[in-house]
């Protein structure tokens, strides 16, 4: 049962760790640059690419999860880190997987962190300030995903465009959660 006390505290350790939100969108943007930088790259490339951000993503929403006194304040963050790590690590295993597993494993990772981000927003938003741009996050990884579901057969450039700008977008979103968080956090 979640009351108003353990989501006050979740929302201080979620802008206490502002800093990981912050650096999770410079990630995201720094992959989706990458990835339109090189257009031409091997599927395989953009299969590491995808693994080694996943992992990483996975891996800071684990540490923004540290430091909470009561696990029901963490544990969408803890959740969507284990799904990022899963995800990451799924993919660096198999590097030589068929561009379809690749959309799928993409997509269930998206689709995952969108609605977890959607609930913590929903969970947050008396809470935190920005809890908007969570929210955005959550819903722009939905459509992401459910845009990958319905068209599988996009080419490896498309996919790489998509993957590009998807990533582009989240990083900013992140971005402006975590400086809104800060600003919070600086105030209280």
């Amino acid at each position: 049962m979640v009351t108003e006390n353990s989501a006050l505290e979740a929302a201080t350790l979620f802008a206490g760790r502002w800093w990981t939100v912050v650096l999770r969108g410079i990630i995201a943007i720094a992959f989706g640059v990458l990835a339109f930088a090189w257009p031409g790259v091997t599927l395989s490339m953009l299969v590491l690419l995808f693994g080694c951000y996943a992992l990483v993503d996975g891996c800071f929403s684990l540490l923004a999860a540290l430091g909470g006194r009561r696990r029901e304040e963490r544990w969408l963050l803890v959740l969507e880190g284990v799904v990022g790590i899963w995800a990451g690590v799924v993919t660096l295993r198999a590097p030589a997987v068929t561009a379809v597993v690749l959309v799928f494993f993409i997509s269930i990772w998206a689709m995952t962190t969108g609605f977890l981000r959607i609930a913590a927003a929903i969970h947050l938003r008396k809470e935190i300030s920005g809890e908007l741009w969570l929210a955005l996050s959550g819903f722009l990884s939905v459509v992401f995903a459910l845009m990958l579901m319905f068209r599988p057969a996009l080419g490896a450039l498309t996919l790489i465009w998509v993957i590009a700008g998807y990533a582009l977008i989240l990083g900013v979103f992140l971005i402006m959660l975590g400086i809104e968080l800060h600003r919070t956090h600086a105030v209280s």
